[in-house]
């Protein structure tokens, strides 16, 4: 049994410690907005946070994250700074790597609440978008950290 902290709350699974996070997330504790997009760390699909870091779950063995605090999309409040920015600013069109995303961009904003548009490009750089909606994404950064209103403009 290996014991989790997810969203906080705790639980105890019993799964091979070499199995990866994201499929105890996803199948066993039945959290299904963190994706599965690579299944090699770089997409950023399956981006969580442990202990505060952004850590991709996707090549993240469950053994490694035991007794840490680990968070997924679902842990991020509906009322989230990002979150709204991300709704404001229109950023999904598919949606299918908006969770990876909006996880990077909610650990960036706890390290540099007021990011230039050179630490969010190198902190989003693992995040990719099939859809194209960068420029949307740095909009919504920089409007939830209150540097921008709606469309961009200061």
């Amino acid at each position: 049994m290996i014991a989790l902290n997810v969203n906080g709350k705790a639980y105890q699974v019993d799964v091979e410690p070499d199995v990866p996070l994201l499929w105890v997330i996803r199948e066993q504790l039945k959290l299904t907005g963190t994706k599965f997009g690579c299944g090699e760390g770089l997409c950023g699909a399956c981006t969580v946070h442990v202990n505060g870091e952004p850590a991709r779950s996707c090549i993240t063995p469950v053994g490694d994250v035991a007794g840490k605090k680990i968070v997924t999309i679902e842990g991020i409040p509906a009322g989230h700074a990002v979150k709204k920015a991300w709704l404001a600013e229109e950023v999904s069109q598919c949606g299918y790597c908006q969770p990876g995303q909006v996880m990077s961009a909610v650990a960036l904003l706890k390290k540099h609440p007021k990011p230039t548009d050179g630490d969010i490009d190198s902190a989003m750089s693992g995040n990719i978008c099939r859809c194209g909606t960068y420029p949307r994404i740095r909009t919504a950064i920089h409007r939830a950290a209150g540097a921008k209103k709606k469309g961009g403009k200061p």
